[in-house]
């Protein structure tokens, strides 16, 4: 009950906040761009030959999960996690009668239910995307039923490989007080990944792990256990530094 307490608490703090902006402006982006796309050619995914809905979905992961998807979790995660050291307000979250675990786990809960919010607008914004232009152009639905299970499989992938890059991402942001330092060390970590695709040892950099589901090179490793374990020992690191950190903000 306390924790639940705690993570409604948290949730609060993001409304109307700039990470909750950016997870509509985000997720609607992309869609957005595509739908405008159709109505520039004057056409809609029917136009596709076969298995319509996984190409549309499919090509707007593509154009999301390279640079817009990482680059998003990196400021969404900083900004999240900076609240309190924003609004100096550290000392009384700690002055609460909760535990430093209750509070630790609390916000990282509310950076994945942020993701998932994200994921949600996104995913609302392919069916319009490819809905609308089968409306205004063929004067009727899409000629294929929607794979909706198709699509959370695949959103539950992704989702899995965010896991370590929020978590590092949550630990950097805790352990500095300024804003800038978690997004220039994220954006730093996501360029030296995009350009590193190709090296062998890749899979260190858990910024690259949403990149290799779009663009699966030639790998002898398990993208998504690698992410779960790295999730976990990330974590875990993460959790051990803030409990026994002197100063918490």
């Amino acid at each position: 009950m306390v924790f639940l307490n705690s993570l409604s608490s948290e949730w609060l703090k993001t409304k109307r906040s700039a990470a909750s902006w950016l997870c509509i402006i985000g997720g609607f982006f992309i869609p957005l761009i595509s739908m405008l796309g159709f109505f520039y050619q004057k056409t809609s995914i029917n136009a596709l030959p076969d298995h319509i809905w996984q190409k549309h979905f499919n090509d707007l992961w593509h154009n999301m999960a390279v640079f817009l998807l990482p680059m998003g979790l990196i400021l969404a995660a900083s900004l999240i996690t900076q609240i309190e050291y924003k609004n100096n307000t550290w000392k009384q979250v700690h002055a609460t009668p909760q535990s430093f675990t209750t509070i630790f786990f609390s916000k990282f809960s509310v950076i994945v239910l942020m993701t998932m919010k994200f994921f949600l607008f996104f995913n609302i914004g392919i069916l319009l995307s490819g809905i609308i232009p089968c409306l205004i152009y063929d004067g009727h639905w899409p000629k294929e039923a929607i794979p909706y299970w198709g699509f959370l499989k695949g959103n539950g992938k992704f989702l899995i490989t965010c896991l370590p890059l929020l978590a590092i991402q949550y630990l950097i942001s805790l352990q500095f007080k300024n804003f800038l330092v978690p997004v220039g060390i994220g954006l730093m970590g996501l360029i030296g990944s995009l350009i590193g695709m190709t090296w062998s040892k890749i899979f260190i950099s858990p910024y690259a792990y949403s990149i290799f589901i779009v663009f699966p090179l030639q790998r002898d490793f398990n993208i998504y256990a690698y992410a779960i374990v790295y999730f976990l020992l990330i974590m875990t690191a993460a959790y051990l530094l803030y409990y026994f950190k002197r100063e918490k903000g």
